[in-house]
């Protein structure tokens, strides 16, 4: 999945485990500009310095995964919850690769009223 947002804020590094890390981020998404949606993404591992390249207000391209868990809480509720977890960030507007021209550029034919054929 892919969207578009604003960065809003970034939080540091967790060591969550000996072998396990992730870092959080927010974005704000204008799906409809009048009513943003502030959604908070996850990058995992090697992952997490992805974010260093990137400053609070850059527009970010953002190619996430959503991942869902049921997890068994003390009381034995069961509970779900869900994660965007990114794992590729882009600046947005600046990092696409331009389609390469076409070799053979087409010219449309020209008819007047004098050829007597029309056409089609």
């Amino acid at each position: 999945m892919n969207i578009q947002g604003k960065l809003i804020e970034k939080f540091n590094t967790q060591q969550v485990s000996g072998t396990f890390q992730k870092r959080e981020f927010v974005v704000e998404y204008a799906e409809n500009p009048q009513y943003p949606e502030l959604l908070k993404f996850e990058l995992i591992q090697a992952n997490c310095e992805q974010l260093e390249n990137f400053q609070i207000g850059d527009h970010l391209n953002i190619s996430f995964n959503l991942k869902g868990r049921k997890w068994i809480d003390k009381n034995a509720q069961v509970v779900y919850f869900n994660s965007l977890q990114a794992w590729k960030l882009e600046k947005a507007g600046g990092g696409s690769v331009a389609a390469p021209a076409p070799t053979t550029e087409w010219q449309p034919e020209s008819f007047s009223a004098d050829d007597g054929d029309l056409p089609f």
